[in-house]
């Protein structure tokens, strides 16, 4: 049996303000075509969805329009829900997705043997059983319960999970006996990579839970959650198959992938790289610097190319930044969108409270004698000094005139 192991699809997804719906899509054509050409039996998806727990319209018609397409292919399609979605949300078509051949778990059923769904073969026989489990919230693993500091609500947590996947375990061992078992899961396991995009779960990812603690008797485990496809060490196969999109500007250079598993081969999945869609780029360096770097880019992909700008300079200097500003607003280049632009400064100026000795008052420092103390740590000429002090002291007038009561 061939199945493909996807997550954190993160539908409706916005980086910078910046929708990355085209990108969701051009995913799901490249996925539809693979599924197709290599007759692919179960398609399973750990997780995150949607990327917010209520999801906009359109990022419901997409995850809709994506399923139909799915379902179209015959394919046994097997989701569950993520930190990031509304149990109660992905849960509401379960019915009518089932009528369908889909099976969604948004939350964590009452009655555990809910979560697994038998896949059978064409002679009608059961030859895998898949445990759908999805994201565990604190009341899923009752963490409160007798924790009397923070130290015992993490172990709480830990064993929390541990029970419901070992006793989702004893449940296919009785029901399902000599039958294999893949188990799904959405959650953050010790010794993996991370990045900007993944939301912190179970306490600040402080509760990782040990992927030893998972037991010996699943023959894989798809998780979701971690952004970066890795393989976590353990004693039976535990993968993150990863985004299928960049999501941050942390993992622009990751390498993004779905995985196979083909059960008459192997239990270790086959990796295989997706196409980039859309680059993220990050841009450092000075004014001269980033423009040069702006001017030779040349465009490559379907979409446009998103950047980010980090202006690095030794001294603070409002005229650099008022340069950047520039740059990115008169920035027109085919295929490449600015989404986002920062400045740093290596000798950052003392904020206006630590200007002066500790004798001195803020409150009874007049505003010109900080705003001159202030500019002196700037090198400017003495021409520009004189236009930024005029400027001071026109927005002062207006200030103080603002301020004068009506007669």
């Amino acid at each position: 049996m061939k199945i493909l192991h996807t997550a954190d699809w993160h539908i409706g997804k916005k980086l910078h303000k910046h929708e990355l719906n085209e990108d969701f899509d051009l995913f799901i054509n490249w996925l539809i075509d693979y599924i197709r050409s290599e007759k692919i039996e179960v398609l399973l998806i750990s997780g995150d969805i949607f990327d917010l727990a209520n999801p906009s319209s359109e990022a419901r018609k997409q995850y809709y329009q994506a399923l139909v397409k799915l379902q179209q292919l015959e394919c046994k399609i097997i989701a569950t829900g993520g930190n990031h979605d509304s149990p109660a949300m992905l849960d509401a078509p379960k019915d009518l997705l089932r009528a369908l051949d889909m099976d969604v778990v948004g939350g964590l059923p009452v009655d555990l043997e809910e979560t697994l769904v038998p896949i059978y073969n064409h002679k009608k026989e059961v030859e895998l059983v898949v445990a759908a489990i999805p994201y565990l919230r604190d009341a899923d693993l009752r963490s409160g319960a007798g924790a009397t500091n923070y130290e015992d609500r993490i172990e709480a947590i830990r064993e929390g999970i541990k029970d419901i996947f070992h006793t989702v375990a004893e449940i296919c061992k009785s029901r399902y006996p000599d039958i294999s078992v893949i188990a799904m899961g959405h959650l953050y396991t010790a010794g993996i990579e991370s990045s900007e995009s993944e939301r912190d779960i179970q306490i600040g990812n402080l509760a990782a839970f040990k992927a030893s603690e998972f037991g010996d008797h699943f023959s894989y485990v798809a998780l979701g959650h971690i952004h970066k496809p890795q393989k976590v060490n353990a004693a039976i196969p535990v993968y993150y198959s990863g985004s299928p999109i960049p999501l941050s500007f942390s993992e622009r250079k990751d390498d993004k992938r779905i995985l196979v598993l083909d059960t008459e081969i192997s239990w270790e999945p086959e990796s295989i790289p997706l196409p980039v869609f859309r680059k993220l780029i990050r841009i450092s360096g000075t004014i001269s610097e980033i423009q040069q770097k702006l001017n030779d880019l040349v465009a490559t992909n379907d979409l446009d190319s998103l950047i980010e700008i980090d202006l690095i300079e030794d001294q603070y200097d409002a005229q650099k930044i008022y340069a950047l500003d520039q740059l990115v607003n008169n920035f027109e280049k085919p295929g490449f969108v600015i989404v986002k632009q920062r400045a740093q400064f290596k000798n950052q100026t003392k904020g206006t409270s630590e200007l002066y000795s500790e004798t001195q008052q803020l409150e009874d420092l007049k505003p010109k004698d900080v705003f001159l103390e202030l500019i002196e740590n700037h090198e400017y000429d003495q021409e520009a000094k004189k236009e930024i002090l005029s400027a001071f002291d026109e927005i002062l007038e207006e200030v103080q005139q603002s301020e004068k009561p009506v007669q």
